[in-house]
């Protein structure tokens, strides 16, 4: 949002087209790097600068130059949906093609995948799912993201569809209230691991359910997201980069120390 607020058109697809590539660049250098921890970290950064770069901006330029219309609030004429989320569930295909590589070729800690390799195996899922693929914990993390990020997406665009469900039917609020009691149920979990990388990577999951409930009541217009309107809440966002510095700062301080420890 705050690109598409500063840049032009032209300087803003270059832009993001770059963004996915560092983002790239960056969970190969993570496939490299020593230490779970830091792979996690290498693959969950690489992986929002290319959803953001290469997934989001690139359905924003094709849906532009196509002429792509968003959808209008009938009665504010306020833009409820903008093109690009309009046309992403048209990669439906897709997405049901990597999840059913993942559901037959791959033996994964998933607890999702694993419920549904149980309910359609039964008691094959051993000899169909035999093996995990090589693991790398920077594509792990990247994967994890793209997957939860798509998905989510995907679930919340079908659920406002007027032809499918539309945003005030009663399943898309259970939908909501589903997401809203499962990501208590996944930082219950998340709360007994006690490594970073392991952490970091749950987290990832339960940020991103917990959201989804957000995201219908913002639809709704019971809640305000400061993410359509950064401008608008410049304090806020402010608040957030530092808090992210001071993350970032923390960690590095952290793996320093141990580092300085180690070799004493």
């Amino acid at each position: 949002m705050i690109m598409e607020h500063l840049m032009s058109e032209t300087v803003l697809h270059y832009s993001a087209f770059v963004m996915g590539a560092v983002g790239m660049a960056m969970v190969i250098v993570g496939v490299f790097a020593k230490g779970d921890t830091r792979q996690t970290l290498w693959g969950f950064f690489g992986g929002l600068l290319f959803w953001t770069g290469w997934v989001e901006f690139l359905f924003m330029y094709f849906a532009n130059r196509f002429g792509t219309q968003p959808e209008l609030d009938p009665v504010t004429g306020e833009i409820v949906t903008r093109p690009e989320y309009l046309i992403l569930p048209a990669s439906f295909g897709f997405w049901m093609m990597i999840m059913v590589m993942y559901l037959f070729s791959t033996k994964n800690g998933c607890n999702f995948i694993n419920w549904w390799q149980r309910l359609l195996f039964r008691g094959k899922k051993n000899d169909i799912a035999a093996r995990p693929m090589t693991r790398h914990t920077s594509i792990v993390t990247f994967m994890e993201l793209m997957m939860l990020l798509w998905t989510s997406y995907l679930l919340l665009m079908f659920c406002y569809d007027d032809v499918f469900l539309g945003e005030n039917h009663p399943v898309t609020l259970l939908v909501g209230v589903g997401c809203f009691i499962g990501s208590f149920f996944i930082f219950a979990k998340q709360l007994r691991l006690s490594a970073w990388g392991a952490n970091i990577r749950m987290a990832i999951a339960t940020v991103i359910v917990f959201w989804t409930p957000i995201e219908i009541l913002g639809r709704m217009d019971l809640l305000s997201e400061i993410w359509v309107d950064p401008m608008g809440h410049k304090t806020e966002m402010i608040i957030i980069l530092a808090a992210f510095l001071v993350l970032a700062v923390y960690l590095w301080y952290m793996g320093a120390k141990k580092k300085n420890a180690v070799s004493q």
